[in-house]
């Protein structure tokens, strides 16, 4: 990015767009995680790696794993610089279940209103798009991020323990929500793998 990125804006919030990023913006990508260690050290206990925007742009999803497109979301101020970004799948496991794999804003963002005024907004793209329900895993005791997925009414499906991350070990909460109407027993009829574990 540096110079004004060319790539289309999928939307906007206010001052901030956010395009398709792609390999040409992997060294500013690295240097917006580097520069914004929280979120790895929280769920990994480790600083970003040297290849982590790389992994992210060229990462693919496990083999068994249908889905439409993986969009790597770059967000840009007014002077095009990078203050977020999002992972997006589209119809993974399903037609119409949209996947967030990751969504960070900048720390000096925090509290400021832009995490959540960017998340509504591409909550609506997703929903033009056909996405009729979103999911994602938080990890368990990430207060902050808890948090924020329950402010957008995400509600919890299941639990997956003893996923490696960085260093540590986590338990993640999975939780979808639905953007055209639809009921947990629904979704569950969709997405076999998020159906809750017997007791």
């Amino acid at each position: 990015m540096g110079e004004p990125h060319s790539a289309t804006v999928l939307f906007t919030a206010g001052a901030l767009g956010a395009v398709e990023l792609d390999v040409r913006d992997i060294p500013k990508l690295q240097r917006f995680f580097e520069i914004n260690p929280e979120y790895f050290i929280a769920v990994g206990g480790q600083p970003p790696t040297p290849a982590e925007a790389h992994e992210e742009v060229h990462g693919v999803l496990p083999e068994g794993w249908p889905f439409t497109k993986k969009w790597v979301i770059g967000f840009l101020d007014e002077t095009d610089s990078l203050v977020g970004m999002a992972n997006v799948v589209s119809d993974l496991f399903a037609p119409g279940v949209w996947h967030i794999g990751l969504f960070m804003v900048a720390t000096r963002l925090h509290g400021k209103g832009a995490a959540y005024s960017l998340f509504a907004q591409l909550e609506s793209w997703a929903r033009d798009l056909g996405a009729h329900w979103l999911r994602l895993g938080v990890v368990e005791g990430n207060t902050r991020a808890e948090r924020f997925w329950e402010r957008f009414a995400f509600g919890d499906v299941r639990k997956r323990s003893g996923v490696e991350m960085g260093k540590r070990v986590n338990t993640l909460r999975v939780m979808a929500k639905p953007l055209a109407g639809g009921t947990l027993p629904e979704y569950l009829t969709l997405v076999a793998r998020d159906r809750p574990e017997p007791s």
